[in-house]
């Protein structure tokens, strides 16, 4: 994504549109997650720091600078996180390091997007062979979406995550079952 573009759409972004959020999450997601499989070593860290990563910067992009690289400020909370998360298992304390509030903003709305409605096209029984491909979280979420039909707040409640980071499991689970449909269907692009 070229300078100009990438400063539109987090400009976007700023002003909670939710396409801008899943283009951010699309674009930057892979440098996130390597930079933090080389501090972790760990797949499922790196992917849950990266989780974090997006839901703390959804939370607070009206704090972004522009002075500073987009991707530069994405990697530095992931550092911040990646701290945290290794004092939380020193202390080996089990409470969760984002706080429970309602202060989070209405970051992403409820209007499908195009992998909505791919998901919502699929026959059920492909779509449960789909699902199954999932990591286990990304399954979970999408089963308490989808067939349970909860909200995102209702999902946190029963994940016992903050609201954000529901919604960027939900992002990237979506992104990541339509791919798999893409791939079984083999006619669409």
């Amino acid at each position: 994504m070229g300078t100009n573009a990438l400063q539109d759409t987090i400009k976007k972004a700023k002003e909670g549109n939710q396409i801008a959020f899943s283009t951010l999450l699309d674009t930057f997601w892979n440098d996130v997650y390597a930079f933090q499989l080389v501090r972790t070593k760990n797949e499922n860290d790196a992917e849950d720091i990266t989780i974090r990563t997006f839901s703390k910067a959804f939370d607070k992009i009206a704090t972004y600078d522009d002075a500073y690289e987009f991707k530069t400020w994405l990697i530095t909370i992931s550092k911040n996180l990646h701290v945290d998360l290794i004092r939380k298992r020193k202390r080996n304390i089990l409470a969760d390091i984002e706080p429970h509030g309602d202060e989070v903003g209405k970051v992403l709305d409820e209007s499908p997007s195009a992998e909505d409605k791919l998901i919502i096209e699929q026959n059920l029984a492909n779509l449960l062979q789909h699902i199954k491909k999932l990591k286990p979280h990304y399954q979970q979420v999408i089963n308490l979406r989808y067939f349970n039909e909860l909200s995102y707040a209702d999902i946190a409640k029963e994940l016992d995550e903050p609201v954000n980071n529901v919604k960027v499991k939900l992002l990237r689970a979506r992104k990541l079952l339509a791919e798999i449909i893409k791939k079984g269907n083999g006619s669409l692009n």
